[in-house]
Formats: structure tokens, sequence, C-alpha cells
């Protein structure tokens, strides 16, 4: 569009337009770049009644003229209010009123839309615009409600009533929008107009209280129980009460003014039809401020759900988290406990109830549930009890390890200053030729070559397997046994050199060989006693896994049945024992 012709227009400049368009006539039948709106839909948006005049009474076909939206200049004209132009509009062709644009929306739509009053009042004087809307997916009394124009929708119901009960494209009433978007002043004018309008359920079986409830709507919710108390007690299809939707949304201002409203000892353990109570929701969604402040409140902490879960259950599930840190001790503190740790009595409640609520197939599966669930928590611990046995094979490794480094150190420097010391002439050891001194040398080499050998073993063989690694442990511990025994030979030998020639030295010799042999001696005999009763219990183990196998089934008792074969022969197979070190024993410790 020319630059002037669009400033005459802006302005309002009636003389200027008429002199540029007989200047030349083609600028009449130009338009604005991109939205393709011309002189009429510019001079009905901003309101100047003369220039639209002047455009009618020179161009009156232009009033059915359309933009890049299929509108009319009538819809600039109610969609900003302006009531004088849009009379103007309408009286030199009526018959706009009923076009609509690209969208199916209307001219009383978009006024609905904008708030204008005025318009929507003279528009609604054609009611066949209504009667166009009873098909249409999104009327205007939609979008009033939406907005909050609550006079709008006054003016809409006295002319159409039933449009009230009316369901927008994605299955809204008008109350359901007022209630999600808060507009207290049109739920009102709703309600006194049609109280049962709240008992009405949109496409997901939501109430227009549960949408207050889970945009946390507080005014709207107040209002809402003031006028209908029954209308808390109203769930989902999913079996949500509007406890669970301020949980599920995270609204906490709208739970607690529910909870401090309401009788919250019924509500707040119902369960939803995954058993799910607004605690396990709560936990799920690691809301820590609403887990706080239910547990205040009279929450059920153990009520189990339909998968067998306890609020601590589901929050244990997940761990990467860092709120969990709050919740779950919060959570123990007010007694909660996980599934293992309740009576079977409970589970088998569940179960009762789930058989008599749904069906015995919800109830099989449930207590299925609850079974797989157990085996889950038994292979978690088992799967802990293995990595904490691995852990345990390794640090036994790095200490003998340690160990036999001490022994390789402790028996070099003794080899290298002897007991009695060297001769400061020949440099020769001076006890050399004494048999207690030859005994220690002997010792003291096999402790420190033994101990070095248990080094390079260790530091060159990484083994990756529980057996192998047991394998290696059992073979270096024997040797460092062995060494240790040696050094402290050689420990005796040495005292024994450089102790004074005598009966009284022979004596003491003895009796630190005594008081030596007798320590080892005791530690060895506690030792075996602990090895025996590990082999005990090991041999018993073994010997109910076999009952055990033979009871579950043999191959020659189920020829006819390959599943059955197949499971004794993986049960029975070597390569798929199990960690009878584990299983036969609960001290917390293996002896090797």
């Amino acid at each position: 569009m020319d630059r002037r012709l669009y400033q005459a227009v802006l302005n309002g400049d009636t003389i200027n337009f008429i002199k540029l368009v007989e200047e030349d006539e083609t600028l009449i039948t130009q338009t604005v770049s991109g939205s393709s709106n011309t002189v009429l839909h510019l001079a009905a948006r901003f309101g100047h009644l003369e220039l639209v005049r002047e455009i009618l009474k020179r161009w009156p076909e232009m009033v059915a003229a359309e933009n890049g939206d299929l509108e009319t200049a009538l819809y600039e004209a109610c969609r900003e209010g302006e009531i004088e132009v849009m009379k103007v509009l309408m009286a030199a062709d009526e018959g706009s009123v009923g076009k609509v644009n690209c969208k199916g929306e209307s001219v009383l739509f978009v006024a609905s839309e904008r708030g204008m009053v005025e318009v929507v009042k003279h528009l609604l004087r054609f009611q066949w615009l209504l009667v166009h809307e009873l098909d249409a997916f999104m009327c205007s009394i939609h979008v009033a409600a939406a907005a909050g124009h609550t006079e709008i929708v006054k003016e809409i119901i006295k002319v159409r009533p039933e449009f009230a009960r009316k369901y927008n494209s994605e299955g809204y009433t008008p109350l359901h929008l007022a209630c999600s978007k808060g507009h207290i002043d049109t739920i009102r004018e709703l309600l006194w107009f049609e109280p049962d309008l709240l008992y009405l359920r949109d496409h997901k079986g939501w109430t227009p209280l549960h949408c207050a409830s889970m945009k946390g709507r507080v005014g709207v919710l107040g209002e809402i129980i003031s006028i209908s108390i029954e209308s808390v007690d109203m769930v989902t299809d999913h079996g949500e009460t509007i406890l669970h939707l301020a949980v599920k949304y995270n609204q906490f201002d709208g739970l607690r003014y529910l909870v401090e409203t309401l009788n919250i000892l019924e509500l707040v353990n119902i369960q939803d039809n995954d058993g799910n109570t607004v605690l396990h929701i709560a936990t799920a969604g690691k809301l820590t401020t609403m887990v706080t402040y239910l547990l205040k409140h009279g929450v059920d902490v153990n009520a189990i759900n339909h998968k067998g879960y306890t609020a601590l259950d589901v929050v244990e599930a997940d761990g990467s988290n860092s709120s969990i840190l709050k919740i779950v001790p919060a959570l123990l503190e007010a007694g909660a406990k996980t599934c293992d740790q309740l009576p079977p009595r409970d589970i088998q409640e569940v179960v009762r109830h789930n058989i008599i609520t749904h069906s015995p197939g919800t109830g099989r599966r449930v207590e299925s549930r609850v079974q797989h669930r157990h085996s889950r928590k038994k292979t978690h611990r088992r799967s802990k009890q293995i990595e904490l046995q691995n852990e345990g094979l390794r640090n036994a490794r790095n200490t003998i390890t340690v160990v036999a480094v001490l022994i390789a150190t402790v028996t070099f420097s003794a080899g290298i200053n002897p007991p009695g010391g060297f001769s400061q002439e020949t440099g020769k050891a001076i006890m050399g030729k004494k048999l207690q001194f030859k005994v220690f040398v002997v010792c003291n080499i096999m402790a420190l070559f033994l101990s070095l050998g248990i080094v390079n073993v260790l530091v060159s063989v990484i083994p990756f397997r529980r057996k192998s690694m047991m394998k290696l442990l059992v073979a270096t511990h024997k040797i460092m046994w062995v060494s240790t025994m040696f050094m402290a030979a050689a420990y005796i030998a040495a005292t024994w050199t450089i102790l004074p020639q005598g009966s009284g030295s022979r004596w003491l010799v003895i009796e630190l060989m005594v008081v030596g042999v007798g320590c080892t001696l005791i530690v060895l005999l506690g030792l075996g006693v602990l090895l025996m009763k590990q082999w005990s219990r090991k041999k018993e183990w073994r010997s109910r896994k076999e009952k055990k196998t033979k009871k579950d089934g043999t191959p020659n008792s189920s020829l006819n049945s390959r599943v059955g074969e197949m499971r004794f022969v993986r049960s029975s197979h070597p390569s798929s024992s199990s960690n009878s070190d584990i299983d036969s024993s609960d001290h917390g410790y293996q002896v090797y």
C-alpha cells in the first residue's frame, strides 16, 4: 500500500484520502503487505466513522472485501469494539454478519473473545449467529468464559440457555474453562443460572472442581465447596480425587487449603485406580514440601498400591534425585516401611480388596506383582551380599600384598644386619660358624623370597572372577603362612645366637619357642574350628539344595516336559551354581 494513502487512513484524514484516490484511482485497490487488509479494514479498525462512510459511498462493493484471513472490515470493527462503525458496515451489507473467517470464527466470536459487551449485545439480535455455533467446535461462550467476560456469558445464556452445557472441541464446558482460569465472577454467574453444571464431566471425567484443583485456584475451590460440598467426593475416570490432582500438578497452596477446609482424614487416604494415595503421588514426584505436610495430617504412610509398593518403596526406587535425602528420613520418622517389612496379612488384604472391587484376574495379577516384588528385593539383597564379598576378597588381596611386602622388608633388613654384627677386619659375620646362626640365615632367606614371590604373583595376576580370586588367595594365603613361620623361626634363631652361652640361656630359648609355637597353634586351632564349621554349613546347604532340586523335578519325573528338563539342567549345571559361601552362611565372614 502507498505510504501516503496508509498515513491518511491511519490519521482518519478523509480530505487527503479522497484527494489521493482521485489523483490515482488504482490506490483504492491496494492492500497492506502480509495481511491483505484494504483501506476499509484499516478505517474500521481505527474507528474512523466518517472515512468508512465515505469509502462505502464511493465504493460500496468494498464492504464484502476480505483479507488474507477471509475477514471483512466488520471483523475489525467488532474486534476493536467500534459499535458505530459496525452498525454502518452492517447497514451496508447485513449478509456479512453471517460470514466466518478461515478458522471458522464469526464476528460474534471475535467480539466475545475481546470482551466487547456492547458489540455482543447488538450482534445477539441476530439469534441465528448462535444457531450457527450449535455445530461449532469452539463457541463464543467458551472464549468469553475462558477470558472471564462475565457479562458476555450472561448475555449469551440469556439468549441460548443450552449453551451453558455445551462442550468445545477439547471436551470442556464454559464452567470448566472458567474454573481452570480462576474467573470467580463468571463461575458465580454460571452456577447461579444452573448449579448442576458442577457435576458435568469433561472428556477425562474431570468436574469443574477438578480443573480448579489442578490449577491451584484457591478462590475457586472455596467458592465451589461453599455451594456444593458433595462435589468434593467426585473422582475422575482414573479414580483421582481433588487432592490427587493438587499433588500431581504440584499445587501446594491448593492442597493446603483443601486439607484445612475439608474432613481430610477420609479424603487423604483414598486410592486411585492404581491404588496410589496422595502420598504415593507426592513421593513419586519427589515433592518434599508436600510429603512433609501430608505426614502431619493423618496420611497412611504404609498404604500399599496395586503394584505392592508403599510410599517408601516408591521413593527408594529412584535414587537419582537429591530430594530423597529429605523425604526418606521424614517417612522413616513417621513410621514408614517398605513392602517387605510389612506383615504378610497386609499384602493379603490388598489382594483381597482387589478381588472384591475389581476381578479375580486383577487379584491374581496383584498377588503376582507382590511376589515379584519380594523376589526383586531378595535378588537385590543377594546382589548386595555378593558385591560385599567381592569387595572383601579384594581387600584381602591387598592385605596379603601389604603383609608380604612387610615381611620382605623385615627379613631383608635382618639379612644385611645379622645378629652379632660383622668383624671390622674381615667384614664377615661374627656368629657365622654357629648352628643357630645358620638356622637364622636359612629361615630368613626362605621368608624373604617366599614373600617376594607372593608380591610378584599378586601384582602380576588380576583375576576378574570370584572363583579365580578365591583360588589365588588360597594359594598366596598358605604361602604367606609358611613365610611368617620362617620369619618367626629366624627371629628365635637370631635371639638364640646373641644370647650368652649357658643353661639359663638355653632354657630361655626353649621358653621363647614354646610361647611362639603355642600362640601360633592357638591361632591355627581357632581358624581351623571356624573353617570346619564353614565346611559343615556348606555341606548341609548343598544337601538341602539337592533335595529341593529333586523335589522340584528331575529329567526322570518330567520326561514329557522340555521346560522341566531345561530347568533341571540349568539348576544342576556347575556354571550356574549359586555362591555357596554366601548362601550357606549369614555370619558376615568367610574363612579360607
